[in-house]
């Protein structure tokens, strides 16, 4: 059964990495700063927005490409697959500010992590179940 939905979804995940990649460099190139973030609290901000992103998300496309795989229904894997993308968008506004408003840092990992856990209980339902 080949991939419809999540290749979707991760395209646009990818477009966003992208933009937090270039956010990084951006602020690297003005900051003047190769490695680290030499003490600069917006670069710092942008760093941990990008690694936060990369920590996270490729499991949930992962878990959720594999429940799209194993015929988990289009409904789900689409409301799943959109929480994932709106946590990662909330979580990367939130925290890219340094005055940080924290709802939307919270709404963001609250989103990602429901999504993740929402997708590993789809496989292990669609393993007991057949």
């Amino acid at each position: 059964m080949p991939l419809v939905i999540v290749p979707i979804y991760a395209a646009l995940l990818a477009l966003l990495f992208v933009m937090l990649s270039l956010a990084v460099v951006r602020q690297r190139r003005s900051g003047r700063v190769a490695i680290g973030t030499a003490g600069d609290r917006e670069l710092e901000r942008r760093v941990r927005v990008h690694g936060n992103f990369a920590e996270y998300t490729p499991l949930a496309l992962l878990l959720l490409a594999m429940a799209e795989f194993r015929g988990a229904p289009s409904l789900l894997l689409h409301g799943l697959c959109l929480l994932l993308l709106v946590g990662r968008l909330s979580h990367a506004w939130g925290v890219s500010h340094l005055d940080e408003d924290l709802r939307f840092r919270v709404a963001g990992m609250v989103a990602t992590f429901a999504a993740l856990v929402a997708a590993a209980l789809t496989l292990l339902v669609q393993a007991l179940v057949r």
